[in-house]
């Protein structure tokens, strides 16, 4: 049930959304009005300039997508199981992520395109930290899966059925976080260029910081309720 789900999975879904969508207003300002936080768009325009005989554009594009996989790939790495459950590494694949941010904040104002392959892992690997909890899917880094289950669940609230208030809380506070990101991300890239990346590098580091004080507090919390 959803009603089960811990607190501090709420607040770290917003503020996951929060950098998420600063890291995609930057890119879309900054490298040719590109996405790096989601891949759909990518995709379509890889076969565009595959039709049009860009291979060279192919090749890059390709290679944001292989970093996002990456990216994943070492979330996958790290976790076991597919649910959220406190006591993970998430803190230590935040601390990635943010130095990731990093390197492509250094990257890109030195304008190397490398740059764009450590945003887009990063974004991957966050994207992978939360996939499933009590039955709702939680992905941070882009907001089609969020629309379609709010979509869902409206319908099935005009038949007659219940409608999760907790959920939908949920997935309105992930797009509220993105939204609000896309407002930061704007606005800082207009005024520091990429080095406004340094925002969603710092959060992450943040919130690493936050879980991991979370996490032992609740370790000692159950020692001392054992100990009792």
């Amino acid at each position: 049930m959803i009603n089960q789900l811990p607190r501090w999975v709420e607040y770290g879904a917003f503020l996951l959304a929060l950098i998420a969508g600063t890291v995609n207003a930057v890119g879309l300002l900054g490298v040719a009005h590109q996405s790096l936080s989601h891949l759909s768009g990518i995709a379509t325009l890889s076969g565009i300039e595959l039709a049009a005989g860009q291979f060279a554009s192919v090749v890059h594009l390709l290679a944001l997508i292989g970093s996002f996989v990456a990216g994943a790939a070492l979330s996958g790495w790290m976790l076991s199981g597919r649910t959220l459950k406190l006591g993970r590494h998430y803190d230590t694949l935040l601390v990635y992520q943010g130095l990731l941010l990093l390197g492509a904040m250094g990257c890109l104002l030195q304008d190397w395109r490398s740059g764009q392959y450590l945003a887009s892992a990063a974004c991957g690997l966050q994207n992978a930290l939360a996939t499933n909890y009590s039955g709702a899917i939680i992905r941070t880094t882009h907001l089609t899966g969020i629309f379609t289950d709010l979509g869902l669940m409206l319908g099935a609230r005009l038949k007659g059925d219940a409608f999760d208030r907790r959920k939908g809380a949920l997935l309105l506070s992930i797009v509220a976080g993105f939204i609000l990101g896309g407002v930061a991300g704007s606005a800082l890239y207009l005024l520091l260029s990429f080095w406004a990346l340094a925002f969603p590098a710092l959060l992450c580091l943040i919130l690493a910081l936050l879980y991991n004080g979370y996490r032992r507090r609740e370790i000692l919390a159950k020692r001392h309720d054992g100990a009792v």
